[in-house]
């Protein structure tokens, strides 16, 4: 697959996508992690919380209990959202290409890239958006 950097290429995404999982989601809701997904969660997606601090307490978000790896999930993922650090992406490549089935999309928040891995995971079939705002962009072109 490729890099998706065209508006037309991340506009097909959000009219396709409905399931969306947000590694590195915040329970604060001032934090972008948690409000972004907040934000695509009242446009109508599906939001899986991903992360490991939060899945043991037994909280809900959107109506979800948080899981703490990608294996966690039982349902099919359209978009894997990444709200790590640009040199922690690495640290999730191995989990996304475990996924069965493969997501379609991985997108990388405003601010967060990763070359390496983006190049790994399109050579995987997967398609790349990285260093743009998911709620951004749905507000600009939805």
């Amino acid at each position: 697959m490729t890099l998706l950097t065209e508006k037309v290429d991340v506009l097909r995404v959000l009219e396709s996508s409905k399931v969306v999982a947000v590694i590195g989601f915040h329970r604060d809701p001032g934090k972008p992690a948690h409000y972004v997904p907040e934000y695509l969660d009242r446009q109508g997606y599906t939001i899986i919380p991903v992360n490991p601090a939060l899945a043991s307490r037994g909280e809900s978000f959107f109506g979800r209990v948080p899981v703490g790896t990608l294996a966690e999930l039982t349902e099919p993922v359209d978009v894997v959202e990444v709200f790590r650090r640009s040199d922690k992406v690495h640290e999730h490549l191995a989990d996304i290409l475990a996924m069965q089935p493969l997501p379609k999309v991985v997108w990388m928040q405003q601010g967060i890239r990763d070359d390496e891995v983006a190049a790994q995971l399109t050579a995987a079939g997967i398609d790349v958006i990285q260093d743009r705002c998911m709620l951004a962009d749905h507000r600009m072109w939805m």
